[in-house]
């Protein structure tokens, strides 16, 4: 990409270059594997490209995991994640409005992308706060632990998270995972209820808790990719 009063300089180019009032130079690859770059309004071109060539192991190891999460996407399209596995879906147009999960598969009665999403999305929160809901109750009676309110959302970078008043919100995209892993984002949050940080203190309540959260941990960190495609 080029950028107005760039020089002829070779260098692996960013997607974007988005200039404001910060001061100081960051990259991020983006969800199609773009490289974005964020600069100060009047740093030199040269600077940004000393900088990628300073990051392009880096560019190049995260660009690579990125398009083979997208390959694995597309080779999935057809099919939608419950619990931690992958059933099909399909399309009769003579269902009942919504989705519908039989147990093997999934029926929608739109092929339409913007209605048959919203189908999906609805059905996953109702489905999720079924499911989180009783086991939020659940664990903190277990445990202890004192919760204010729950609420089941959508968010964009995180998957649950815990206010300085106990109120837990937990994103309903979870329902893809593993129950476990479910578990494993409920129990963390709620230890959030007494430890605010990540310490020593707050893990080890955790692993009080789930003796065996790291597997779970790992296994989103690995694949929460795959739950924010729909």
């Amino acid at each position: 990409m080029q950028e107005n009063g760039s020089s002829n300089y070779s260098f692996m180019a960013p997607t974007r270059i988005i200039r404001s009032k910060r001061k100081t130079l960051s990259l991020t690859i983006n969800e199609n594997a773009e490289l974005v770059i964020r600069a100060p309004l009047r740093l030199p071109i040269k600077k940004i490209q000393d900088f990628i060539n300073e990051k392009e192991s880096w560019i190049n190891r995260k660009q690579a995991i990125i398009e083979n999460q997208i390959k694995d996407a597309a080779s999935n399209q057809n099919k939608l994640m419950y619990l931690g596995s992958s059933f099909p879906i399909n399309i009769n147009q003579s269902a009942a409005k919504g989705l519908i999960f039989t147990g093997e598969e999934f029926i929608a009665n739109s092929i339409e992308p913007i209605p048959l999403s919203l189908s999906i999305k609805k059905w996953y929160k109702k489905k999720f706060r079924e499911i989180a809901i009783p086991k939020v109750t659940y664990f903190a009676r277990q445990h202890n632990l004192m919760v204010n309110e729950v609420r089941i959302k959508n968010q964009k970078t995180m998957w649950g998270s815990c206010s300085s008043k106990n109120n837990i919100n937990l994103n309903y995209l979870l329902l893809m995972a593993p129950m476990k892993v479910i578990d494993y984002v409920i129990i963390h949050e709620l230890v959030h209820t007494i430890h605010r940080n990540h310490s020593l203190d707050f893990w080890s309540s955790v692993e009080s808790i789930m003796p065996d959260y790291k597997e779970h941990k790992l296994w989103l960190k690995t694949n929460g990719y795959k739950l924010r495609r729909v």
